[in-house]
């Protein structure tokens, strides 16, 4: 089978190795640094699997070429991105708006699989925009840095729609898996895209519980380990996802948590505003924490989300920085992913041990052997060293 793959993101290139093993697959993107590299079988993002993968193809390409990619393709999937408009207060659907086009323009006959996150609707709103065409809504649930491994072994498979089409997709994404016993779970198109949201708003709500359970043994001074793992042994709660960090960032939690809070207009709501503004009461307090140690000079350690990570889109440790920066602190940045000098202002040191010199604090996320000699001026809210 060909398999054409919109997007070359965590999602769409997890996806393109997963199905590789099996089909033919080709990725399309727009981004022609990012085709070279992969043609070069040298992955653009960290995830060790993807990198593993990427070396063993041999089925796969990379182009910038609409007619190559989609020419007797059968399935096509969109992995577009989809960052949420403060001002429209939705998602913006103009890159999978702009793939549908260009697909109707050259008349495809193929199953068009969305995996891209988009507003509760939005997939009915574009079959009746482009009826020629045969498009269903797949969500994905892939955490950053093990994006294949969630898909070689998926907690369930969601499909957006319920006729023969939605079956073979989820027996596709279930034959292509490694996990022998896996949920194909069939809907309609909008239930798929409540699931997405919810799922991610919950896991924002577990983030932001445990942070504020943190925040309240900080401020009385007790031991929040102690009190984690004790609600944790609790079977209805876990102790699993329980961490606390400075808040939920990354690609979906802040931009899905605020979409579905966006689809709630019409309807009674308390706490899923509440989500959202815990996050940002965390981050100010977090802050505030820093600022009465009066430090002159604070070491930003990495922005990326987590450890195995290269991501740092809306990372919860940039809200810091702009706090303690709006204070007139000054911040120095260490992170490696970084190619420029400065980030928003502040120099990047790319000497660990200079970095380590100059600050008086150094604020980490995530609590790292790197700064295991200089831990007296680490500040952390890191307890059990996981993500």
């Amino acid at each position: 089978m060909k398999i054409t793959v919109v997007g070359t993101g965590y999602v769409g290139l997890s996806n393109a190795m997963l199905f590789s093993q099996q089909h033919q697959v080709i990725a399309l993107d727009i981004d022609q640094k990012r085709i070279d590299q992969l043609n070069k079988k040298d992955s653009p993002i960290q995830d060790d699997l993807i990198e593993q993968y990427l070396k063993q193809v041999t089925d796969f390409k990379a182009t910038r070429d609409q007619n190559e990619a989609y020419q007797n393709a059968e399935v096509v999937i969109i992995a577009t991105p989809t960052n949420y408009d403060e001002i429209s207060n939705y998602f913006d659907t103009s890159s999978i708006e702009q793939v549908l086009q260009d697909l109707a323009n050259v008349q495809s006959h193929a199953i068009i699989v969305i995996k891209s996150t988009i507003p509760v609707g939005f997939t009915q709103k574009v079959q009746s925009q482009f009826p020629q065409l045969k498009i269903i809504f797949s969500p994905e649930f892939l955490r950053e840095g093990k994006a294949l491994y969630d898909n070689l072994y998926p907690s369930r498979i969601v499909v957006g729609d319920q006729s023969e089409i939605g079956r073979k997709i989820g027996n596709l994404f279930k034959e292509s898996c490694l996990k022998p016993n896996v949920d194909i779970l069939l809907m309609d198109a909008v239930e798929a895209e409540a699931v997405k949201l919810f799922s991610n708003t919950y896991l924002a709500m577990r983030v932001a519980y445990f942070n504020e359970l943190d925040t309240y043994c900080a401020a009385r001074d007790l031991n929040s380990k102690d009190i984690i793992q004790a609600i944790g042994l609790d079977p209805r709660i876990g102790t699993h996802y329980n961490n606390p960090s400075f808040g939920y960032g990354g690609y979906c939690l802040p931009k899905d948590t605020k979409q579905l809070l966006a689809n709630y207009s019409d309807v009674p709501q308390n706490l899923i505003s509440a989500i959202i503004q815990s996050n940002t009461t965390r981050k100010d307090f977090i802050a505030a924490q820093i600022l009465q140690k009066h430090p002159k000079v604070v070491g930003i350690y990495r922005l990326v989300m987590k450890v195995g990570s290269d991501n740092f889109r809306q990372s919860a440790i940039q809200g810091i920085m702009k706090r303690l920066k709006a204070k007139g602190i000054e911040i120095i940045v260490y992170e490696p992913v970084l190619q420029q000098e400065e980030f928003f202002g502040s120099p990047v040191v790319r000497d660990l041990k200079l970095f380590k010199q100059n600050a008086d604090i150094i604020v980490a996320n995530r609590l790292v052997s790197d700064l295991s000699d200089v831990v007296d001026k680490v500040f952390t809210r890191d307890i059990f060293g996981d993500n």
